[in-house]
C-alpha cells in the first residue's frame, strides 16, 4: 500500500509501480510530488527484489509537465529547481540497473515528456501524445529533452517538433522510435503489467548490462562497443544466472533467475 499523498507506490513479484496521483492537475509536477517521487525511486533502487519499475499517471494524462502554479517551486531559481528536484530523478532512471517502463496515456508534455522518454521502454495508449510545450510560453525544453529527442529523431525532426510545438501522436512516436508499443487505451494497464512480469522473469544482471551497453553506444565507437560487449559477456558468463539459463535451455524448462 502507498504511504504517499501525491504518488501511489506498490511492489510485488519483482515489479514496482510509481503512479503520479494529481489527476485534477494533469499530474503536474509540484515540488511536493517530486520529493515523494524521489523517495519512491530511492526505495526501488535500494530493494534488490525489485527488477522492473513501472511509471504511470492517474487520470486522463500521464503528466502535463511542471506545475506552473506551484508556489514552492516558483520560489527557487529555475536552474536550481531543475538540477536539484528533477535531475536526480531523471539520472536515477537512466543510470539504474533496473528496467523502467513508462505507461503513458493522454499527454506527456513539457518536462513530463522527459520522464516518459528517459525510461527504457515507453508504452503509449492510442490516445497518447508527446508535446514540447515550451516555445509557446517562451521557454526551452528541459530535463534532457533536447538530448533525448535529438538522439532518437535526429536534428531536423527534433528541431521541427520543438520549434513548431507539434503534438506527436502515438503512432507517429512508434514510427519514429519514441514509443516501444502502442495499445488501445483500455488495454494499457494489462499490456504493461504483462510486459513488466515478462521482463522481471529475465536475468536481471544481463538486463542491467544490456541497459548499460545501449546507454553507452551514443558516446562510443563501434570498436569500443565490441570491447564493452565482450567484457560484459565474460562477466555474464561467470554468473549463476547464466549457468541456470543454459541448464534450463538444455533441460527444456523455464529458467529461474536470482540475480546472482
Amino acid at each position: 500500500m502507498s504511504e504517499y499523498q501525491f504518488i501511489e507506490f506498490a511492489a510485488a513479484d519483482h515489479v514496482a509501480s510509481i503512479t503520479f496521483n494529481r489527476p485534477l492537475k494533469g499530474n503536474g509536477l509540484s515540488l511536493a510530488l517530486l520529493k515523494e517521487f524521489n523517495s519512491a525511486l530511492t526505495q526501488c533502487e535500494s530493494d534488490d527484489s525489485i527488477r522492473v519499475v513501472v511509471l504511470k499517471g492517474n487520470g486522463k494524462n500521464f503528466c502535463v509537465g511542471a506545475d506552473l502554479t506551484d508556489v514552492q517551486a516558483a520560489e527557487k531559481p529555475t536552474d536550481e529547481h531543475i538540477l536539484e528536484d528533477h535531475a536526480p530523478n531523471l539520472h536515477c532512471i537512466r543510470n539504474s540497473k533496473k528496467v523502467y517502463i513508462c505507461a503513458m496515456q493522454g499527454a506527456a508534455a513539457g518536462i513530463g515528456s522527459a520522464y516518459a522518454l528517459v525510461c527504457d521502454m515507453t508504452i503509449m495508449a492510442d490516445n497518447a501524445y508527446i508535446y514540447q510545450a515550451f516555445l509557446p510560453i517562451g521557454m526551452v525544453p528541459d530535463g534532457g529533452a533536447t538530448w533525448l529527442l535529438g538522439r532518437h529523431l535526429g536534428y531536423k525532426r527534433a528541431f521541427k517538433m520543438i520549434i513548431e510545438g507539434t503534438k506527436l501522436g502515438a503512432e507517429q512516436c512508434l514510427d519514429w522510435g519514441l514509443a516501444s508499443d502502442v495499445v488501445a487505451a483500455d488495454k494499457l494497464d494489462d499490456h504493461t503489467r504483462q510486459l513488466a512480469a515478462t521482463i522481471a522473469g529475465k536475468a536481471p544482471l544481463a538486463a542491467a548490462a544490456t541497459k548499460q551497453l545501449l546507454n553507452g553506444v551514443f558516446d562510443s565507437s563501434y570498436g569500443d562497443t565490441v570491447i564493452a560487449e565482450a567484457r560484459q559477456q565474460r562477466r555474464m558468463h561467470e554468473t549463476a544466472d547464466c549457468k541456470e539459463g543454459v541448464a534450463a535451455f538444455l533441460e527444456r524448462r523455464s529458467p529461474v533467475f536470482r540475480g546472482e
